[in-house]
C-alpha cells in the first residue's frame, strides 16, 4: 500500500526542514521492528506525526485550580512619601545632571584610577567570596556582631579592616559590572536577613537626603518611573 503524508495549513507555516519522498510500505510492514535505514526511520516519523490529532484538550480538575488561588497583587505603585519628605524637582533634576556628569568623569578616568596602587592593607575578595565580600564592605566588627547601626570614625587611623572599607574609586575601579551586581546582592540579603528596615524620625532626620537621592537616581536617571517622588 501506498502511504502520502497530507498537505495542511500548519505545513503552510512551517516548512519541512527535511523533505522525504512518500514511501510505500509493504503488507509486511511491522512498526514494532527497528528502522534498517535512515530513510526509513524518517517515513516512521512521517507515519507517527500524521497520526497526531491537530488539536489537544488537556483533561483538567476543575477542584485544583479552586486551591490556592488567591494572590494579591498591588498595582497602585509605590506609597507616596510624607508630605515634606519628596523633594523638589528641581533638586532631583540636579542630581541627575550631577550624577551623569561624574559618572561620565569616572568612566573616562577608570585606567588611571586602577593603576593606582592600593594600601598593604586591602585585599580584594573573590566575586563569588560572599563572607569575604561582606566583611570587606560592612567590617568584620559589623559582621560578628550582627548588628546595624552607623560606624563613627573618632580616631583618623581607625582599622578600616573591623569597620569596612569605603567605596573609594581605587577599589571601585577594579571591579567589573559582574562583581558589582554580585557585591550589591550580598550585601541586600545581608540587611534582609536583619528585617533592616530604616525609622525616620522626621524630615529633617539626616538620613533623608541620601535615601531622597538613591530613590532619585534610580527613577530618575536609570529610568524607573514608578518609583519617582512626585515634585513637590
Amino acid at each position: 500500500m501506498a502511504w502520502v503524508p497530507a498537505e495542511s495549513a500548519v505545513e503552510e507555516l512551517m516548512p519541512r526542514l527535511l523533505p522525504v519522498e512518500p514511501c510505500d510500505l509493504t503488507e509486511g510492514f511491522d512498526p514494532s521492528v527497528p528502522p534498517r535505514t535512515p530513510q526509513e526511520y524518517l517515513r516512521r516519523v512521517q507515519i507517527e506525526a500524521a497520526q497526531c490529532p491537530d488539536v489537544v484538550v488537556a483533561q483538567i480538575d476543575p477542584k485544583k485550580l479552586k486551591r490556592k488561588q488567591s494572590v494579591n497583587v498591588s498595582l497602585s505603585g509605590c506609597q507616596p512619601a510624607p508630605e515634606g519628605y519628596s523633594p523638589t524637582l528641581q533638586w532631583q533634576q540636579q542630581q541627575v545632571a550631577q550624577f551623569s556628569a561624574v559618572r561620565q568623569s569616572v568612566n573616562k578616568h577608570r585606567s588611571h584610577w586602577k593603576s593606582q596602587q592600593l594600601d598593604s592593607n586591602v585585599t580584594m575578595p573573590k566575586s563569588e567570596d560572599e563572607e569575604g565580600w561582606k566583611k570587606f564592605c560592612l567590617g568584620e566588627r559589623l559582621c560578628a556582631e550582627g548588628a546595624i547601626g552607623p560606624a563613627t570614625n573618632e580616631n583618623p587611623g581607625i582599622d578600616y579592616i573591623q569597620i569596612g572599607f569605603p567605596p573609594l574609586l581605587s577599589i571601585v575601579s577594579r571591579m567589573n559590572q559582574a562583581t558589582v551586581t554580585s557585591v550589591l546582592e550580598y550585601l541586600s540579603n545581608w540587611f534582609g536577613e536583619r528585617d533592616f528596615t530604616p525609622e525616620l524620625d522626621s524630615k529633617d532626620d539626616e538620613r533623608v537626603p541620601a535615601l531622597n537621592l538613591l530613590i532619585c537616581l534610580v527613577s530618575r536617571y536609570f529610568d524607573q518611573r514608578d518609583l519617582a517622588d512626585e515634585p513637590s
